[in-house]
């Protein structure tokens, strides 16, 4: 048996387990090529033991981390432990063998120290196109086969050779391969960068030594989240939603059920109730995805690294008290070969409807509605040279009212931690002009103690022909309040052209639509529920939100029962206090 770590030199270990993580995102989003990684850093990396437990994770985006360690399940079908060798570098991206989804390509080098196997240096990047029905992103295609490339578990270096028949396949089958190829080049470098750092790892301190100290920081991770779980009634706590369409069969809604089952130390999510899969790529990956969010939704809720003074490791350990359930043929465990390629939003979904199951009973760590959706929007063309140009954009939206503060206006929130590109960048490169981006000012955020965040608001024009396909949901069913706040706001999405003012409402998801000179599509992102009675906000608050036109003099007169006046000294608008406490009394009395 193995000696216990003392705690110094576990908490050594722990950081520098980390900080390598750390390294790996960093080489990737540097050395990356495309916006997608370089700009939104839409990666993960991080490094696994012998089992293919998550030992440490790089703060970057929580869907690829959690379902990396599917990635190398997935590949053991194909290359079995005892078949890696030195030198060997695996490519995956099979959405029914681990992967989150096929755009996101897994790299995985094995760490050898002293001629034996100790563990895996692995990342995961969303590349820009993989040969798809459509550029960049696919939505109404009939089969997981339309989703372009599906590498399962194949070896890209064989003990340090480089298997050129591979590269050359990939190289052919995307419409931009000068980004594709770079940005796998990245992928490797980091995965060379964790090897490297794990095995001097090893040899600083010794393998055993090293790993213990990740069993041991793992079973402290656990204890940690069993700790909070236990703190929750035991119970059945139900939540219910639905997503707008599949993205062929309009009008139809697409139900969502959630059951939070809490059992002492351990709690399971079971998805029974929710659609059935659908004949589009709106399904989701179960051990890629569907797991993953449910993972994430209970460490964000009870191990939030700003609430604990105690120190987190971020690793396998937060996901061994999570049990997750899905009825096989449901949206959220399909059954091959059905696509399952647009799957972000139905995941946010998930999260948020945890959130809301789970509020009555743990009020103080819940928020109101949150957008809870993913807009993922695909431009593309083609030049003048015949080639391709494509370009993926994540638009922020916007968080719930919360226990003591404001929901975040304009933000990446839940499973999502990608960045915006900066609008520069994208004027230098490609035939598109940014016409507006700014907070959304056409519907205000939900009303509530503690209001709802505000959406944005942003409008991409063509300029020359193109193509566009985007990926969101929630044109139909606002954020809800809480606690007696009140509902946010849909999204929606626009299509105008320029030249001949033609104005048409597009729905949240479409494929391939076809763009002409001065097309401009905005997209206006959902607004946060408001959490609390919006007759207890401070006044004060109210007035400031009038002044920053977050909401009009009107809304601030019927939602929140404030009476402002009209003054002449440069703000316009004054509290009229004495008005607002009669109008108060008047609003709680009916």
């Amino acid at each position: 048996m193995t000696q216990e770590v003392d705690p110094i030199t576990l908490q050594v270990i722990g950081g520098a387990l980390h900080s390598i993580a750390e390294q790996m995102g960093n080489v990737l989003y540097r050395m990356s090529y495309s916006s997608i990684i370089r700009e939104s850093q839409d990666l993960g990396a991080g490094l696994f033991d012998r089992d293919y437990n998550t030992l440490c994770e790089s703060d970057s985006t929580p869907m690829h981390i959690g379902s990396l360690p599917g990635y190398l399940r997935g590949i053991e079908k194909t290359v079995p432990l005892d078949a890696w060798k030195p030198g060997d570098c695996v490519i995956h991206n099979h959405p029914y063998y681990g992967a989150s989804h096929s755009p996101d390509i897994g790299i995985v080098m094995p760490v050898f120290f002293e001629g034996e196997l100790v563990g895996f240096s692995a990342n995961t990047a969303h590349h820009v196109d993989i040969g798809a029905a459509t550029p960049g992103l696919v939505i109404d295609i009939p089969d997981v086969y339309a989703e372009g490339m599906l590498l399962n578990g194949l070896k890209l270096f064989n003990e340090g050779v480089r298997n050129e028949p591979l590269w050359k396949y990939i190289r052919d089958n995307t419409r931009v391969p000068s980004l594709v190829m770079g940005d796998l080049e990245a992928q490797i470098a980091a995965a060379e960068l964790g090897v490297q750092r794990f095995q001097q790892l090893m040899a600083t301190y010794g393998k055993e030594t090293v790993l213990q100290a990740t069993r041991q920081l793992m079973d402290y991770t656990e204890d940690m989240l069993r700790r909070e779980i236990e703190k929750i009634p035991d119970g059945d706590y139900v939540a219910e939603g639905f997503l707008d369409d599949d993205g062929r069969n309009r009008g139809v809604h697409l139900p969502l059920k959630v059951t939070v089952k809490v059992r002492g130390d351990a709690v399971e999510v079971d998805l029974t109730g929710s659609s059935a899969q659908v004949p589009t790529a709106f399904n989701v990956p179960f051990d890629g995805s569907t797991k993953v969010a449910c993972y994430f939704a209970f460490r964000a809720l009870l191990l939030d690294t700003y609430t604990h003074e105690e120190y987190i490791p971020q690793n396998e350990g937060s996901f061994r008290p999570v049990k997750v359930t899905a009825p096989l043929g449901s949206i959220f465990n399909p059954i091959m070969p059905a696509a399952a390629e647009a799957r972000f939003s139905q995941i946010q979904r998930v999260v948020d409807l945890i959130i809301k199951a789970l509020a009555p009973v743990i009020p103080e760590k819940s928020t109101a509605g949150n957008a809870a959706v993913l807009s993922f929007a695909a431009y593309s063309g083609v030049r003048p040279s015949g080639d391709y140009w494509v370009f993926l954009e994540v638009n922020e939206a916007a968080m719930g009212g919360r226990p003591g503060s404001d929901g975040p206006d304009t933000v990446e929130e839940l499973m999502r931690n990608t960045r915006n590109n900066p609008l520069e960048d994208l004027g230098m490169h490609l035939p598109l002009i940014c016409d507006r981006y700014e907070v959304r000012d056409d519907a205000p955020p939900g009303a509530g103690k503690f209001r709802g965040g505000a959406g944005v608001v942003k409008s991409q024009r063509y300029l020359t022909p193109g193509f566009m396909t985007h990926e969101s949901d929630r044109n139909e069913d606002a954020p809800w309040g809480i606690f007696g706040g009140k509902d946010g706001h849909c999204s929606k999405v626009e299509l105008r052209n320029d030249t001949t003012g033609k104005l048409e409402y597009q729905p949240a998801k479409f494929s391939g639509l076809r763009t002409e000179v001065g097309d401009v599509v905005t997209y206006y992102s959902p607004t946060g529920g408001g959490f609390g009675d919006p007759l207890e906000r401070d006044p004060q608050k109210v007035l400031d939100d009038v002044l920053d036109g977050f909401i009009t003099v009107d809304h601030a007169r019927a939602d929140y029962g404030v009476v402002l006046a009209e003054v002449d000294d440069g703000y316009g608008f004054a509290l009229d206090r004495e008005a607002t406490r009669a109008l108060r009394a008047q609003q709680r009395g009916a």
